[in-house]
């Protein structure tokens, strides 16, 4: 034991539920449902873009603030999805994953004893990320069981302390998206006020039945106070890449930077060579929503005899399911036994809230081959 004893920041904060629940998958040999990465393999024109990149020296450190031609790339496409003008020198950072980017912006901003409202359920780091910097998460529940916002409710929780709101469209773990109705609420919400704007769009081109991605870049009033964050491997299915961007006004984008610079500094660079050539790849993404919604409807349709009750997944690559009419397990439990018994591992949607309220639902990604999907869906109908 050492000789000296430290005092945890994050006191209630132990392994990530993703991490213990594919080691749990591992150990019993179950179908990994759980943690949302692709088992399938990527486009092979990227990988060898990458590999280009790297055979012809794009080695070292890159610009700090991502490869040039890169950031050009995506104001590029902002511009064409979304309508937005963002400039390449200064609103664009290329990060080290969307995870990284979020973090950094909560942290160059948040001082001890500022508010900021995150909806529940929410990703698992969005409250760490918080408290670590000493400031207070405001937790509001969505309405189960479509998980729509109360924006009442958020509207009494808007206080002098408010510093910053977190949103996630499409939502990790619920599959909602927000509508236009949303944004016009939160645009009525926050104006003149000094209240910033977290805006996780990482599932960006996952959505589905005709729904658009409402990204908060196509609003002028709520873009000026806002970080959007966004993956790379949520598109291009290379989580393990690990890389993302964050756009944000100048000013906001000054502060992320002076974070960013200590911390990573770059991001891997010949990913970014890479991905620069590979966005003039509109296809790559345009064709996601359909990809994905195939493999939403595959998978649904082969759990239609099995005993869940499933919720709308609208974007995402998430759907997630109730057995509260079959089991009242606890959903920690029932996640763990379903591993074990039948060898399917799962989310439980509790652990994204804070005091574990628990709606006996579970999460399930989609995002798998085929193959994978059948054998899980196998196991799963002998509930």
């Amino acid at each position: 034991m050492p000789d000296f004893s430290i005092s945890s920041k994050l006191p209630s904060v132990g392994t990530t539920i993703f991490t213990v629940m594919s080691v749990l998958a591992a150990e019993n040999k179950a179908i990994n449902l759980s943690q949302g990465f692709p088992d399938f393999p990527m486009d092979p024109d990227l990988i060898e873009r990458v590999a280009q990149a790297m055979k012809s020296g794009a080695n070292q450190y890159t610009h700090m603030n991502g490869f040039p031609l890169l950031r050009e790339k995506i104001a590029e496409k902002i511009f064409s999805l979304y309508g937005a003008s963002v400039s390449p020198e200064t609103e664009i950072t290329v990060t080290p994953g969307a995870t990284y980017a979020i973090y950094t912006a909560l942290t160059c901003l948040l001082r001890p004893g500022d508010e900021v409202i995150v909806f529940e359920p929410a990703y698992d780091s969005y409250l760490p990320n918080i408290e670590i910097n000493g400031a207070i998460p405001i937790r509001i529940p969505l309405t189960f069981p479509d998980y729509t916002i109360d924006w009442d409710r958020v509207q009494s929780a808007i206080t002098p302390k408010t510093r910053m709101l977190m949103l996630n469209t499409p939502h990790n773990p619920t599959g909602t998206v927000w509508s236009p109705d949303d944004f016009r609420r939160l645009e009525a919400l926050v104006e003149g006020t000094d209240i910033l704007i977290l805006s996780d769009e990482v599932y960006e081109h996952i959505t589905f039945d005709g729904l658009p991605h409402q990204s908060i870049l196509r609003s002028p009033s709520l873009s000026r106070r806002a970080f959007a964050c966004f993956s790379f491997g949520k598109a291009y299915h290379c989580t393990g890449w690990k890389v993302g961007y964050c756009i944000a006004p100048p000013l906001l984008t000054k502060e992320f930077r002076k974070v960013h610079q200590f911390n990573s500094f770059s991001t891997n660079t010949p990913a970014q060579v890479g991905l620069a050539a590979y966005l003039d790849n509109k296809t790559a993404y345009e064709s996601l929503p359909r990809f994905f919604q195939r493999k939403r409807d595959f998978f649904l349709s082969l759990m239609k005899d099995s005993p869940f009750q499933w919720l709308d997944s609208k974007g995402s690559y998430f759907v997630l399911a109730a057995y509260g009419h079959f089991s009242q397990e606890r959903d920690t439990d029932f996640s763990i036994w379903l591993t074990k018994e039948y060898g399917v591992a799962v989310i439980p949607v509790s652990v994204f809230y804070k005091e574990g309220k628990d709606d006996r639902v579970v999460r399930f990604c989609f995002a798998k081959a085929e193959s994978t999907l059948e054998a899980a869906a196998e196991r799963l109908r002998k509930l």
